[in-house]
């Protein structure tokens, strides 16, 4: 029997058959701490070597591991959520949106996405060796459904990097521009919301709201400020509504990664001011546009405004992850996904000069603009109020077809 507490009595021991008395809570107390207290040992039995380790190693927390099993399981549970929710929009039953809460989209918004998007705009000019570059591209033809046979140039071995296969052009026939229809598309893209922009709110998907004037910002224009407060609803409408019977209208684009990645001028306007929003570069896939309110207004975006013959005209390209790099082809100044530019400001540059009083005229189909992958373009505009989209939500288009009409 051994009522003693000491070290040297270890269980390790091999040759030792140990039996506890009950010594009270002082000898328990005692025994307990020098088993914490125990090194790494080894001993033998009938069948193999055994290796003990101390009981502080055993009771260690390890985050990585933890990270991973609450991370994936999370992602797991989102899954399982989408699941559902398809399962049930194929029962025909309207499924109402569940919104991040504040702590997932400050969590979301930690993540280093623009770093990441300006390394993936590096890698995508890397020039890829003549023999990999089939491969490669094959690989990503078949995982978005790229259509090949439309592009200027089928042969895959001209594409030296992956930013010049992203951005390749289309055969002039490929997309016959609809001359019918005042405002066609400006991309490729499913249609994920349109209509009239009701109590200055536009619905990035169906129930899921952003504010007009912090996606548009004031129609003051200064540059390099931070973001004013919202002035009222009624009085940032008028502004933009300038002929008395319009009404605001909008229309939401996603361009998938296998996209047709260029967009293109929707109608004859005039462009006279370009307003540039440094931001998050959040995915902006309709599964994050139906859990992230406001998910527009946290991106990065160009926004393009003008005029039509109607009124107020505008054209706004949303960045998203591995887009940080929007270019305007009129637009040399513009530099997107800059570090020189911090989140929360903007900076404004304007088309109308002491020698063009007007800004720049874009015709109905011309080249306006690119991504470097999929992204979203978002058109507010002044129009009549017989004017019809002839669009259903969720539907799939392609630049040239007719958004609307007159």
């Amino acid at each position: 029997m051994i009522c003693s507490s000491s070290p040297s009595q270890s269980v390790a021991d091999p040759g030792l058959q140990p039996s506890f008395c009950h010594c009270g809570n002082t000898s328990l107390s005692h025994y307990l701490q020098s088993l914490w207290k125990l090194p790494l040992r080894a001993f033998n039995t009938d069948t193999r070597k055994v290796h003990t380790a101390t009981a502080r190693t055993l009771f260690r927390l390890r985050p990585l591991p933890i990270l991973l099993a609450t991370g994936s399981g999370y992602v797991g549970y989102r899954q399982y959520e989408k699941y559902r929710e398809r399962e049930l929009e194929k029962l025909g039953l309207e499924i109402p949106p569940k919104l991040a809460g504040n702590w997932e989209v400050a969590l979301y918004k930690s993540v280093p996405t623009r770093l990441l998007s300006r390394a993936w705009g590096r890698l995508n000019q890397v020039e890829l060796p003549h023999w990999l570059r089939r491969p490669v591209y094959s690989l990503y033809i078949w995982t978005f459904g790229v259509n090949m046979k439309e592009a200027a140039v089928e042969d895959l071995h001209h594409y030296r990097n992956l930013s010049e296969f992203f951005r390749r052009k289309l055969k002039p026939q490929a997309r016959p521009v609809s001359g019918l229809h005042s405002v066609i598309s400006p991309s490729d893209g499913k249609i994920l919301n349109f209509g009239q922009v009701k109590n200055c709110e536009v619905e990035q998907v169906k129930g899921v709201t952003y504010s007009l004037e912090s996606f548009l910002g004031p129609r003051t224009y200064m540059e390099d400020l931070p973001f004013p407060p919202a002035s009222s609803c009624d009085s940032f409408r008028n502004q933009l509504v300038t002929r008395e019977g319009n009404e605001l209208y909008h229309c939401v684009i996603y361009l998938a990664p296998g996209d047709y990645h260029c967009f293109h001028s929707p109608t004859d306007w005039t462009v006279s001011h370009r307003r540039h929003f440094p931001g998050s570069l959040m995915s902006v896939n309709p599964g994050m546009a139906r859990w992230i309110k406001e998910l527009f207004c946290h991106n990065e975006r160009v926004v393009l405004t003008g005029d039509w013959k109607h009124g107020f005209f505008s054209l706004t390209a949303v960045g998203a992850t591995n887009v940080g790099s929007i270019r305007i082809y009129f637009d040399r100044d513009l530099h997107t996904n800059s570090p020189r530019y911090s989140k929360g400001s903007y900076n404004d540059f304007s088309f109308v000069t002491h020698t063009n009083k007007e800004g720049v005229p874009m015709r109905k189909g011309e080249h306006l603009g690119e991504f470097n992958l999929g992204s979203t373009i978002v058109l507010i505009f002044e129009a009549p109020k017989d004017f019809n989209f002839r669009l259903k939500a969720g539907q799939k288009i392609r630049f040239g077809e007719a958004l609307g009409s007159l």
